[in-house]
């Protein structure tokens, strides 16, 4: 696996890995990796963005990025390839699908609602707003008006989402707007979904985690899943809401907040396992299994900042635990029941590699590092590891891939040649190179905070270009001897060509925007 994607990365490294003379970078290595990826693509399904038209629609719309490590930068692009696959331009506007091909637990226009979040964050990046305003526009006012509503058929984290797009654009009225409505659908899944020790219970196929060893289809269990959801998006509605001076909405959502997080240490940590767990209701006791949905709460930075949960983070590197040779698996490979649910007939959550959970650790996990002092062993270079075993997981046959969950020791893509699975827009990983490894972190007032995860002395240059941030155009750009770029050596952070900060060393920056 390994040999294979190496080797083509870097054959196209050396080819077109030239230096800049400009302090971006041009569209030459884009240019290249969407030729490479056409020529592949056999393009049965056909939406708003065709192969043809790719180049010249990402060229407006895609952050820029080089790095020395092939495959990170190989899969970088090819996921923005295949994120405009599913750009659709309907009626109601533009909306993203989750699958490539018609699924029958879709809605309008085939929108599935499970990724909502992932979708979100991912395309907050893009330089046009058009297609996320209208896709988010879809959700919020189009679909409570169809025959079958969609947006609450799973779990989502839609206020977080929403308010850390903002974030990106500052687009204040939009998000004005929006508020009321956010706040209703909170008011909703209170009324569905809500225990009565309130907190939230759901099924596992409603996760979109289905066929988990903790639950069931039917089983109505207290998840860290929705809970951690709902505590962000509590969060989210408690900014929002002092954002625009409503004081009685910002208390009770603050209220809310600090309820759940309470609640969900006390309720759903396992002091033996030093675990986050589903509560199982029907035996009112917590599942006996580690499950990858516990590193959820630090996607939403709610644990408390204590030893004892982050002790919890060892299992993300131990290979009885989390780590497998080709990802974070969704079980700990010690549980008997670990990968017992079959292959590749349903939706094996009981060990297999969804790169839907990894994005939600590697988040989790950037957050650790980023905002907690308690840390427990974790470390920049276990952050690279596991996004580059992500990134090299994107193949099949030798060629760049996109599927719905693996087999952890092979890489097999469990649904195989089915066309549903193909360039399966259930994940995120442009958004993680942008805010966690390079790490721009977006804020609420007028700065910009660099918090980069690359490991100390791995990488002796990279740059990210032509990033939308509160109107500006980003670019972070590292040289650490100054021969890549020929511009000086050390971090340089420019807005619109305006350099606005130099560092000599790859570390944490806060500077004002102009």
């Amino acid at each position: 696996m390994k040999k294979t994607i190496f080797s083509l990365a870097l054959g196209l490294t050396t080819a077109i890995g030239v230096a800049q003379t400009k302090p971006g970078l041009g569209t030459d290595k884009l240019k290249f990796y969407v030729e490479s990826f056409n020529k592949i693509d056999t393009e049965t399904v056909k939406n708003y963005v065709t192969n043809d038209q790719a180049y010249e629609f990402l060229s407006k719309n895609a952050p820029l990025f080089e790095c020395p490590d092939s495959t990170i930068e190989k899969i970088y692009y090819y996921r923005w390839w295949a994120f405009r696959k599913h750009l659709k331009q309907t009626p109601d506007g533009f909306v993203f699908t989750e699958f490539i091909t018609q699924v029958n637990h879709a809605g309008k226009y085939n929108t599935v609602s499970s990724a909502l979040g992932h979708h979100i964050y991912e395309g907050r990046w893009m330089r046009d707003p058009q297609y996320l305003d209208q896709y988010i526009n879809f959700w919020l006012y189009i679909d409570p008006k169809t025959p079958k509503p969609h947006l609450h058929a799973f779990s989502s984290w839609l206020q977080d989402a929403v308010y850390n797009y903002y974030l990106v654009n500052q687009n204040k009225a939009t998000l004005q707007k929006q508020l009321p409505v956010l706040d209703a659908d909170y008011r909703q899944w209170e009324t569905e979904k809500m225990a009565p020790n309130q907190m939230f219970w759901q099924f596992d196929v409603r996760d979109a985690m289905e066929e988990s060893i903790s639950g069931g289809r039917k089983d109505k269990n207290i998840r860290p899943t929705i809970n951690s959801y709902m505590y962000g998006n509590a969060v989210a509605l408690t900014k929002m809401a002092k954002l625009f001076g409503n004081d009685t909405l910002m208390n009770r959502y603050q209220a809310k907040a600090a309820q759940l997080k309470r609640m969900v240490q006390d309720t759903l940590w396992d002091n033996e396992a030093n675990f986050f767990k589903v509560k199982q209701v029907a035996k009112g006791k917590l599942a006996d299994a580690r499950e990858e949905l516990g590193f959820i709460p630090w996607y939403f930075n709610l644990p408390d900042d204590k030893v004892k949960y982050a002790e919890q983070w060892e299992q993300l590197t131990d290979e009885k635990g989390f780590n497998a040779p080709w990802g974070i698996t969704t079980a700990e490979r010690r549980h008997p029941l670990f990968r017992t649910h079959g292959t590749g007939h349903g939706c094996e959550w009981d060990g297999a590699v969804w790169p839907f959970a990894t994005t939600q650790t590697l988040k989790g996990l950037a957050n650790l590092l980023t905002n907690y002092k308690h840390q427990d062993g974790m470390s920049k270079q276990v952050f690279y590891t596991e996004l580059h075993k992500y990134a090299a997981s994107h193949t099949k046959r030798g060629l760049p891939y996109l599927g719905e969950y693996q087999d952890e020791k092979t890489g097999y893509w469990l649904k195989g040649d089915n066309p549903r699975s193909s360039y399966y827009n259930h994940s995120g990983f442009a958004d993680i190179v942008i805010s966690d490894l390079v790490g721009l972190k977006p804020r609420d007032d007028n700065k910009l905070e660099v918090y980069p995860l690359i490991p100390d002395g791995l990488w002796d240059w990279f740059c990210l270009d032509k990033v939308p941030y509160h109107g500006h155009e980003i670019t972070v750009r590292w040289d650490k001897t100054g021969n890549k770029y020929k511009q000086g050596a050390g971090l340089y952070i420019y807005a619109d060509g305006k350099q606005l900060a130099k560092s000599k060393d790859l570390k944490h920056i806060i500077t004002k925007l102009p």
